[in-house]
């Protein structure tokens, strides 16, 4: 296990890491134009012109996860700063068991996919960073209209 200051200077380059300028177009790409339908979507995306995006995004919020899995950087502290990783899995995840397949990767993301689902709140953020929670006091949630990129 780190120390504490050893956590937040492997936070403070993973930060250095996003602020890179290839780095952060291909986030704003995810963030803005990523809304795949379906795993075949995700495929051809993953196949496409905007493969390296799409995989500089995923690759880096999987190696992440897998440093605070392994103890390197401390859990809380990542999820203190970090929450963009939320919403790379959770636009994923409905279609992850079929990308395992169709890439024959079983492993396809599974450290991002690992430390997502050990937060306790992990379905609660999730249905936020989707659009489908519930308004405070009121039962179920309005879904948002799914952009395909």
């Amino acid at each position: 296990m780190t120390t504490t200051y050893e956590s937040a200077d492997l936070l403070l380059k993973l930060y250095d890491l996003r602020r890179e300028a290839v780095m952060r177009k291909a986030r704003a790409w995810f963030r803005a134009d990523f809304h795949p339908a379906s795993a075949a979507e995700v495929l051809t995306i993953y196949r496409g012109k905007n493969s390296a995006p799409y995989r500089m995004v995923t690759t880096y919020w999987n190696m992440a996860a897998a440093l605070v899995l392994h103890g390197a950087i401390d859990e809380q502290m990542f999820a203190d700063t970090n929450g963009e990783h939320v919403m790379v899995y959770a636009r994923l995840e409905p279609h992850l068991a079929e990308l395992r397949a169709a890439l024959k990767n079983p492993g396809y993301l599974d450290q991002l996919e690992k430390l997502i689902l050990r937060m306790p709140d992990a379905q609660a953020r999730l249905a936020r960073v989707r659009g489908t929670a519930a308004p405070a006091g009121k039962p179920g949630g309005a879904k948002r209209p799914r952009r395909v990129a």
